[in-house]
């Protein structure tokens, strides 16, 4: 048995471009950057980023043609893949994430003086999200919150 699956939650580079390929094949093309931070050796805080080059096709790419712009934070769900082709007898390469699911996280609204101090959940413990992954994935059991099983 084999899995290959990806799943990242990151922030849109530019706006997705988007080709009709032919009257019934759509296809949408992105770059989602996503970024972990850590306190080096040294005491100083490190930020990395990775872009990951993205593609999604037919309804999907329709829903990221209308509503996905440069800047919005995304939950993509897909496959990696790789793609070929020769150039001037050059062996080249590509990889890519093949959407498959994408969710688009809610604009964060502007922190007003009074809300600085008030709490809020992380935008990955959003309920659509958790919702959309128990629909696919069958429902988590009450005892696991988390759906891990420890």
């Amino acid at each position: 048995m084999s899995v290959n699956k990806a799943i990242l939650i990151g922030f849109l580079g530019k706006d997705p471009e988007v080709k009709q390929i032919n009257p019934e094949f759509k296809v949408a093309n992105f770059t989602l950057a996503t970024s972990e931070s850590y306190t080096s050796k040294a005491g100083e805080k490190v930020e990395s980023t990775e872009w990951h080059n993205c593609q999604a096709s037919n309804r999907t790419a329709e829903v990221i043609e209308k509503y996905v712009h440069k800047g919005d934070q995304l939950y993509v769900e897909g496959k990696i893949k790789t793609r070929s082709w020769d150039k001037d007898g050059v062996k080249q390469y590509t990889t890519y994430i093949q959407v498959d699911l994408v969710q688009l996280f809610p604009k964060q609204k502007e922190v007003q003086p009074e809300d600085q101090y008030a709490s809020s959940s992380p935008a990955y413990e959003d309920k659509s999200i958790k919702q959309q992954i128990a629909d696919r994935q069958g429902s988590i059991p009450e005892d696991e919150p988390d759906g891990l099983p420890f």
